[in-house]
């Protein structure tokens, strides 16, 4: 598939994401190489949307593995249906007697596996988009066995021996930068950093998903975030945060921050998470930040 820089940024924003174009680029290069996309960037920049959004954009299916510490080839490639399995022993006991059954073959067969999300992901007929959420999240030892299939886009099940990809999915892999992956993941995917995004961007950004909030409202309240994210924060408010706080005032009638500084203030609570920042964004500071917002 080719798809230019242009064009992808365009079918993005129909679905409500506005791309920078640095990413429609490293999307187009994905497209074009069929190689996975590393995401990387901080908590809440929008790096998980934008798997969400192509999967929006060629109307398939979004297969999500969420990473956690701890996981393993069973929660991510496949598992056998242990159930099924000893019931079928106990139902098949009376035919093994007579040998007319391969029990063995039989339990360790399509029937009684359980897909889970890399498996799923390339035995689909139609080329899905396969996230993989906040690798940094998982142990080194799941990189592992996850570069087989970024390499080969296929794995061996023992029982079943080697599966080959149907179609190969569109993969984005995002990262928070809690820890360092390998060099050989870095080595098998396109790299793209997600920074938070520039004002005229984010405003962009609200109206898409926000449309009755305006274009003068819209760029108000993104320069409101953007010298909010600048205050010395425990945890900085992310576009999601944005997007709420935009439909908040919204729906509270706000049509210009300065109208209604008390509103501004009361409903921050929709970009500060902690109560260390609640406590720091004091009425004073918002008056102060609010004082520099056109």
């Amino acid at each position: 598939m080719t798809l230019t820089r242009d064009t992808i940024a365009i079918r993005l924003a129909e679905v409500g994401y506005i791309a920078d174009a640095d990413l429609a680029t490293a999307l187009s290069i994905m497209y074009l190489l069929q190689r996975p996309l590393l995401l990387e960037g901080e908590a809440g920049v929008g790096k998980t949307e934008v798997a969400k959004a192509l999967a929006s954009v060629h109307e398939t299916e979004l297969i999500r593995l969420q990473c956690y510490e701890g996981l393993d080839q069973s929660a991510a490639l496949y598992e056998w249906n242990y159930q099924r399995q000893l019931l079928a022993i106990e139902a098949s006991k009376s035919q093994q007697a007579d040998g007319t059954v391969d029990l063995e073959d039989r339990i360790f067969s399509e029937k009684y596996l359980l897909e889970r999300p890399l498996l799923a992901a390339i035995r689909r007929p139609r080329s899905p988009v396969l996230l993989i959420d906040e690798i940094d999240r998982a142990d080194e030892e799941f990189e592992a066995f996850l570069l087989e299939l970024l390499s080969d886009w296929q794995m061996s099940i023992p029982e079943l021996g080697l599966v080959k990809a149907v179609s190969i999915p569109h993969v984005v892999i995002t990262s928070n930068g809690t820890r360092e992956l390998s060099d050989a993941l870095r080595r098998r995917c396109l790299y793209h950093y997600v920074d938070f995004p520039e004002i005229d961007r984010e405003a962009r950004i609200i109206l898409a998903r926000i449309p009755h909030a305006g274009a003068a409202l819209s760029l108000q309240i993104a320069r409101m975030v953007e010298r909010v994210r600048k205050e010395d924060l425990r945890k900085v408010p992310g576009v999601a945060e944005t997007l709420d706080w935009a439909a908040a005032l919204v729906g509270l009638n706000i049509t210009d921050l300065h109208d209604a500084p008390e509103v501004v203030h009361d409903t921050l609570m929709c970009l500060l998470k902690t109560r260390e920042d609640s406590g720091r964004i004091t009425r004073e500071v918002t008056s102060r930040i609010l004082g520099k917002v056109a």
